[in-house]
This record gives C-alpha cells, structure tokens and sequence, in this order.
C-alpha cells in the first residue's frame, strides 16, 4: 500500500513528461514546416519578380486580371475532390495504397486538425508558388511536374505510389494554371487535398493498435 503512491506519481509523472515532449516534438515539426514553406514561397516570388512583366499569379501570356478567379477556385476545389476521391480509392482497395496512408501517417502522428489546416496552406501555397507559378514557366509543364514528383520521392518500397501520384497531381494541376490562367486553381486544389488528408492520415495512424497492444 505505501509503494502505491510513488508508484502512481511516478507514472503520471511519466506520463507528463512523455506528453510534454510529444508536444515540443509536434510544435517543433509545425514550425520546421512553416519555416521550410516560408522560404519556398519568397523564393519563388523573388524568382518571378526578377524577371519583368511576367506575374507569378498567370501563365505567360494571360492576361493579368481577376476575370474568371471564381471559375478557376471552383475548378481548383472539384480537381481536389477527385484527388481526395482517388486517394481513398486506393486506400481501401489496394495493398500498396494503404501501406502508403499507413507510412504517411506515422510521420503526422500527434499533429491536431488545426496543425494540419495550418500546414495544408502553407504547402498549399507555397508548392504552388515554386512549382507552377515560378518553375512552369521556366521549363514547361512536362519538366515542372517530374520535378514535383521528384521532390516527393522517398527511398521506401511504400512511398513508391506515392512518388507516381505526385507527378500524375503535377501534370494536373499545371494543366489546371494554363487552363484557367490563374494560380489560385492549383492552389485550392493542393489546400483541400493537404487539408483533408494531413489530419485523416494521422488520425489513421493513431488509431492503429501499436506492436506491442497487438502481440498483447
């Protein structure tokens, strides 16, 4: 009876700490990744700025208005949920897809929905920046997408899929600029995919009964 006390201090103690660094770890990643797309974006626009009479907003040759923004955030939204509704498609009926949604999520365990909002914006925004309105321009549609699924690949026999859909989402939303003349269509379209995926993917990997629960 006398241990009894210690040893539950000990645990909620434990317990504390355990949680602290859980949240120092999570706050650390937010604020890596805000840091990382910060600097992503200001180089795009800086890259955009230093060549005159082109906008990073439009595609070379578009006119610079807000003419047809709506159409083209409208646009933006239903590529993403075709996105969203191919990703949970492969989720569900393909091994090596639900092997990527369990890799991805473990690296998202502990963020919040509001982390995961925040971070969808951020990528959102600034992948867009470089990739379509600074980079696309540059080298043309075909070498901006591979060069988007390049910087998503990962050595990992999981991630595999993961690579191929970024270049097949790099294609689509690069048509997407060029066909609406407005970045703010990739940009809505990336926002929504992060945003639905980042929280659900690491709700996902949460929910998952641990190593040592299972063999339990």
């Amino acid at each position: 009876m006398f241990g009894e006390g210690p040893d539950d201090d000990g645990g909620e103690g434990s317990d504390s700490r355990g949680a602290a660094e859980d949240a120092a770890h999570r706050t650390g990643f937010v604020r890596g990744a805000l840091f990382f797309y910060g600097g992503l974006g200001c180089v795009a626009l800086v890259w955009r700025m230093s060549t005159p009479g082109v906008s990073i907003l439009h595609p070379p040759g578009h006119p610079e208005t807000l003419e047809g923004l709506g159409g083209a955030i409208v646009a933006g939204i239903v590529l993403g949920l075709v996105s969203l509704g191919l990703s949970e498609l492969l989720t569900r009926f393909s091994r090596l897809g639900e092997a990527l949604a369990d890799t991805l999520g473990e690296s998202l365990t502990g963020i919040t929905a509001a982390d995961g909002i925040l971070l969808a914006f951020a990528s959102g925004i600034a992948e867009e920046m470089f990739f379509r309105g600074a980079l696309q321009p540059a080298v043309g549609l075909v070498w901006a997408s591979l060069v988007f699924g390049a910087c998503h690949f990962l050595p990992r026999r999981e991630l595999a899929l993961w690579s191929l859909y970024a270049v097949a989402m790099g294609f689509a939303f690069g048509w997407l600029f060029e066909a609406t003349g407005h970045l703010a269509a990739p940009i809505a379209a990336h926002v929504l995919v992060n945003a639905v995926n980042l929280p659900r993917l690491a709700r996902r990997a949460e929910g998952r009964p641990s190593d040592d629960s299972a063999n339990g």
